[in-house]
């Protein structure tokens, strides 16, 4: 565990590191963007001092780590100038949110469709339902969006397409909002998962402990969900972690398909303007959800296959 906690340290590390590095090598200059054009060369010199911009970049780095490790993470450099970590909890529950309902709706498609493509591999329905994951993966998710609003929303008119309310308003009118932008990303995520759990039980229905269930005359459905599915998730567990932490963050294009005020927005919006600070925090804040998530991954593997578990006693 001490092991563990010492490599996420050193993750979250360097990419607090590369991160500070990087975003200080953008072409604006956060004094103008505080000021605005037309001010002397002595206010903005003195705007780029308050902010220490002048001091080495490691000095520049730890003073910002030192604030951050304790929840401050700065304010914006761009009117109104709110404090960063208010922004982020505004931001954060919305590409949260979207994440998990997407991954919930992707789980529950991909299980029964893996379960019975791999009931009889290169059967009707296995071929069926590999052709259609390959070609779900082949429509960029923009177009799956798109082709959901077009559907959905403006030929059927059973969801609306630009609206948000947060769960504080009502849990009903939430996921009624939430669906349509919950869906574009479950549908890329359901193929690949599909397709790995299909993978993943095939091989584990060839085991011996399989054979051992069928000849003790154990139904289809009862080796499939009680003996096959937990030993097959070990790919399945590791994608969700890599691509939960990856939906937190990326989810810009479905966020600006459906006007959302989530994570990907508010780094493209502060990346545009030339919030460096903004940035800095978000992507921090992103960087250690993605390691956590995935910490937790690792730690289910001991509960889906005990042998794991007997091996580390």
């Amino acid at each position: 565990m001490l092991k563990r906690v010492a490599e996420l340290v050193a993750v979250l590390f360097i990419v607090s590191l590369g991160t500070f590095w990087l975003v200080s090598k953008m072409d604006t200059d956060p004094a103008v963007t505080m000021l605005g054009e037309g001010r002397t060369e002595a206010e903005y010199a003195a705007v780029r001092d308050d902010l220490g911009l002048n001091d080495p970049l490691l000095v520049r780095y730890w003073d910002w780590l030192s604030h951050a490790v304790t929840g401050d993470l700065g304010k914006s450099v761009v009117p109104p100038y709110n404090g960063i970590s208010d922004r982020i909890a505004g931001a954060l529950p919305v590409s949260v949110e979207l994440a998990v309902l997407g991954m919930g709706m992707a789980l529950l498609f991909c299980i029964p469709l893996a379960m019975w493509s791999a009931y009889r591999p290169g059967g009707r329905v296995d071929r069926l339902v590999g052709a259609g994951a390959l070609g779900v993966l082949s429509i960029p998710s923009f177009l799956a969006g798109l082709l959901i609003i077009m559907v959905l929303a403006n030929g059927l008119g059973w969801f609306p397409r630009a609206q948000w309310t947060r769960l504080g308003d009502g849990i009903g009118q939430n996921l009624y909002h939430a669906f349509l932008p919950a869906l574009t990303i479950a549908l890329a995520e359901t193929a690949m998962f599909t397709r790995i759990l299909r993978n993943d039980l095939v091989t584990t229905l060839q085991d011996d402990f399989i054979m051992s269930a069928k000849a003790k005359g154990m139904g289809p459905v009862h080796i499939m969900v009680s003996d096959a599915l937990r030993p097959s998730s070990f790919s399945l567990m590791t994608l969700m972690g890599i691509g939960l932490g990856r939906l937190i963050g990326s989810t810009v294009i479905v966020e600006y398909l459906f006007a959302l005020p989530g994570m990907g927005s508010l780094v493209i919006g502060a990346a545009n303007t030339g919030d460096f600070v903004t940035v800095q925090g978000a992507v921090l804040v992103i960087a250690v959800i993605y390691v956590l998530t995935n910490a937790l991954i690792d730690a289910s593997y001991g509960y889906l296959d005990p042998r794991i578990r007997r091996a580390h006693v």
